[in-house]
């Protein structure tokens, strides 16, 4: 577990840093997408189909991302992306691959299916996020 989480804030802070993400934000950068890695991981370790586990660790990332990006009065869209880094199916996308150039296309058709649920996944958490929170917004300033 401590290896998941360590690995996954570097990642998540090192692809911070490719993106120009300002230097005062790549702890929080690092943070976002560690949580949200470290609730998939649980999630499916736990017995959770991956597109599920995949959908909540999104909208923890969005709302972690939400969080931060009014405490540090910095755009969203730093966090998001850099938080969502560890969740992207990059490992699925090239077995795909592999199996396409290996001619094995059964194989290879499944692995596609999965990477296009899992993205699916990952913007249909984000919208989520962005949505409920957009709703509580107009629930709690009518009030």
């Amino acid at each position: 577990m401590i290896a998941q989480l360590i690995t996954s804030f570097i990642a998540s802070a090192g692809f911070a840093i490719l993106f120009n993400a300002p230097k005062n934000t790549l702890i929080q950068c690092g943070f976002v997408g560690m949580s949200g890695w470290i609730l998939y991981y649980v999630l499916v370790a736990g017995g959770m189909d991956a597109i599920p586990a995949t959908v909540l660790s999104a909208m923890l990332v969005a709302v972690v991302s939400h969080i931060f990006a009014k405490t540090f009065k910095t755009p969203i869209i730093i966090f998001n992306v850099a938080g969502i880094i560890p969740l992207v199916p990059g490992g699925v996308s090239y077995n795909a691959m592999r199996n396409f150039v290996e001619n094995n296309y059964d194989i290879a058709l499944q692995l596609s299916a999965q990477v296009m649920l899992l993205a699916g996944a990952i913007a249909i958490g984000l919208m989520f996020s962005e949505v409920i929170n957009q709703i509580t917004k107009k629930v709690f300033v009518k009030r």
